[in-house]
């Protein structure tokens, strides 16, 4: 199912990236992330410098960011470890894009739960708005990928679009989905099924129905 990065030429890489150094800003997160951990454990800040990093190369190119080997490598000199005890972490967990990614990374969740609710026709729509699996757009405003479970199975089928998550999905709402988030709107996140809030049984609750206006206490008529 996951289709292999197209990552840049390294000398390409180098030149945009051999120079890349933490903002002013960024500086001060990174330096309050790793005041967390006891001396000699510097190597328990990875994920949170990793993830700042891809989001501060994000920030530099408009998309949601990826992190380049020269960017792994400074992420590995700041904690003090070796480049393959970060690139090992970089590699092992999907919330990094090892590859350039559009100004919005739309993930499908194709596993069970969310292939029976309807997965095929939110790939439908994002084929026929555009979107390669594996590939960015030519105007670099969308990646597609699927992926594994992403834990909304209530809500199935959903996507995650960068930080968000947008759930109760089919053809005609991811295509609308999309289009909003072309055109620059903040589409509404979670649930697109009108009337539901999080995951409560569609038409609203089935037990524990007092519990909808008030936290109701049940033990009394219960005893």
């Amino acid at each position: 199912m996951a289709e292999a990065p197209q990552i840049p030429d390294e000398a390409e890489t180098r030149a945009r990236w051999g120079n890349f150094a933490w903002s002013d800003e960024n500086q001060r997160k990174a330096n309050e992330i790793l005041s967390r951990y006891p001396k000699g454990r510097e190597q328990s800040a990875s994920i949170p410098f990793l993830d700042l990093a891809q989001r501060q190369v994000g920030a530099e190119t408009n998309t949601q960011g990826w992190l380049p080997v020269p960017v792994i490598e400074f992420v590995a000199r700041s904690i003090g470890v070796p480049y393959m005890r970060v690139y090992e972490v970089a590699t092992f967990y999907t919330m990094f894009n090892l590859a350039p990614v559009g100004r919005y990374h739309v993930q499908v969740c194709g596993t069970t739960p969310c292939m029976l609710r309807g997965s095929d026709d939110v790939l439908a729509a994002c084929k026929n708005k555009g979107l390669i699996k594996g590939r960015t757009t030519p105007d670099g405003m969308f990646t597609l990928t699927e992926v594994e479970c992403l834990g909304n199975c209530a809500s199935a089928p959903m996507v995650q679009i960068n930080d968000d998550n947008y759930e109760d999905l089919d053809y005609d709402r991811t295509t609308a989905l999309l289009e909003a988030l072309a055109r620059g709107e903040s589409p509404k996140t979670g649930t697109q099924e009108p009337g539901r809030h999080t995951v409560e049984p569609v038409g609203g609750p089935t037990t524990l129905t007092a519990m909808v206006g008030e936290n109701h206490d049940y033990r009394g008529e219960w005893a």
